[in-house]
């Protein structure tokens, strides 16, 4: 079956499941669209989703930031929820990547590092938001950002 087909076939399929927001390209005098005989465009500049990055959303403020209660708790689910048997003791890396290094590769803000254990990352990073409560996870991420600061609770030697 051509591409041309596998398009047919799936706007007939959905169509029939009551799709409704499927164009009617038909009415619209556009059939040639769906069946190849119309126009071709181009798809050299054409936009397909969102341009990835922060863009121009301001970052999610950790609500637990600053409190040394939260981080301390952040310290013990760390150890808790083995974290260190792929970020390390401390997370100074193993396995998984050091989270102790100033760049990041999804971002080291508040909002970047509960992303991160909420929804989990490709190559291994497992998803624990069905897991862990939310509050224990702004604590995770309030220790984390403690990291290479005064404020680390029980920093390594």
């Amino acid at each position: 079956m051509t591409s041309r087909g596998i398009w047919l076939a799936v706007a007939v399929a959905t169509a029939g499941l009551g799709c409704g927001n499927l164009p009617d390209y038909a009415s619209e005098g556009r059939a040639g669209v769906l069946d190849g005989t119309g126009p071709r465009r181009s798809v050299a500049n054409q936009p397909v989703g969102p341009v990835p990055g922060p863009g121009d959303i301001a970052p999610l403020a950790n609500p637990l930031d600053g409190d040394p209660t939260a981080r301390m708790e952040g310290f013990h689910l760390f150890n808790q929820f083995n974290c260190a048997g792929c970020h390390g003791g401390r997370g100074g890396g193993g396995m998984g990547p050091s989270l102790r290094d100033p760049a990041w590769l999804y971002g080291g803000t508040p909002d970047r590092i509960f992303a991160s254990i909420t929804q989990g990352r490709g190559q291994g990073m497992p998803a624990w938001g069905t897991r862990i409560p939310e509050k224990q996870i702004w604590e995770l991420t309030a220790y984390i950002q403690s990291f290479r600061t005064p404020d680390e609770p029980e920093p390594p030697r």
